[in-house]
């Protein structure tokens, strides 16, 4: 998650970070389709690269956690209703989207699954930089991706077992250990060392969506390679699934924000907080749970958010905020 204008950074690190979160955005759904596109042509060489999913995603909540100071949970305190409406709407919505489209689209057990536990995840990591691009309201962004996060633990087995569990056994406890030690713990880590070597942080801030960017490239890369057959003979309907859950996300997402009478920045915020999902998280877990076909709608997920993320903030930082 990139740091965002209005948080207590230097402002020439902060210019710094921001132009290169923004480059990274960018840049990032062409890499990551680049990287699934050799894996899903020469499976081969990236076939082994399953048991480093974990230890990547661990790497990205660190980076996450390195950009978070105590400050940025201060709107929690101050506003706490928009916040807890869009942590509300993000495991209420999606999971329910999920459930629906699996149902609508009569999607196989393991692409249902696969489906729901996207929508079970919690909000993505760099929708701090497209609420930024949309004219959203940043800091309820921030708030927002950083509760979900920390909820991540509690909600995401809880909503994975009472909606993916019609299509595959899902042990919940297992899973809430497994996003502590690959979510909870990296981020906490991340936001402790933050605190007490902020000036040591800074320095490598500029480069942390860098490298967030690529450690999501490479999940999706050992994904693809694992399930490559599967996604030749079902990626049409695994594509469908994913724009649907994304699109209808994000209307309803900033859709709940109008119906709560939330300024136009804060819909923005709440439309791409609940239509971006932390995937790569869930393509993790839905491969160590389910299987590595279930793992495949939230590999093509990572792709295909970030490229309506962007769309959808070019075509909101061209209309009014107020």
């Amino acid at each position: 998650m990139a740091r965002t204008p209005g948080t207590s950074v230097p402002q020439p690190v902060r210019a710094a970070e921001e132009r290169s979160a923004r480059i990274a955005v960018t840049v990032f759904p062409l890499l990551i389709l680049a990287g699934g596109a050799v894996a899903l042509v020469f499976p081969e060489p990236f076939s082994g690269l399953g048991p480093l999913i974990n230890p990547g995603l661990m790497v990205i909540m660190f980076g996450m956690g390195l950009t978070l100071t105590l400050p940025d949970f201060a709107l929690v305190v101050r506003q706490p209703l928009p916040v807890l409406l869009g942590v509300i709407a993000q495991f209420l919505i999606m999971p329910l989207l999920g459930l629906g489209i699996a149902w609508a689209l009569q999607l196989p057990p393991e692409l249902a699954a696969g489906v729901i536990l996207v929508g079970c995840a919690p909000g993505g990591t760099a929708s701090n930089v497209v609420a930024y691009l949309a004219r959203g309201n940043v800091a309820l962004s921030v708030a927002m991706t950083s509760v979900s996060t920390l909820l991540a633990p509690l909600f995401t087995p809880l909503l994975a077992l009472w909606l993916a569990g019609r299509y595959m056994s899902v042990d919940a406890g297992s899973m809430a250990l497994t996003i502590v030690q690959i979510v909870l713990i990296p981020v906490i880590l991340g936001l402790v060392i933050r605190s007490v070597a902020p000036r040591a942080v800074d320095r490598v801030l500029p480069a942390l969506p860098w490298i967030s960017v690529l450690a999501i490239t490479f999940v999706v890369v050992a994904v693809v390679a694992g399930s490559a057959a599967a996604i030749l003979t079902a990626g049409w309907l695994i594509l469908l699934a994913v724009v649907l859950h994304n699109g209808l996300g994000l209307a309803l997402g900033y859709g709940a924000g109008r119906l709560f009478r939330l300024p136009v920045p804060s819909r923005r915020t709440m439309g791409v907080e609940v239509g971006m999902q932390n995937s790569g998280l869930a393509a993790g877990l839905a491969r160590e749970y389910f299987s590595p076909e279930a793992a495949l709608p939230a590999a093509v997920f990572s792709v295909w958010h970030n490229v309506s993320g962007a769309l959808a903030a070019s075509y909101w930082r061209r209309r009014p905020s107020s």
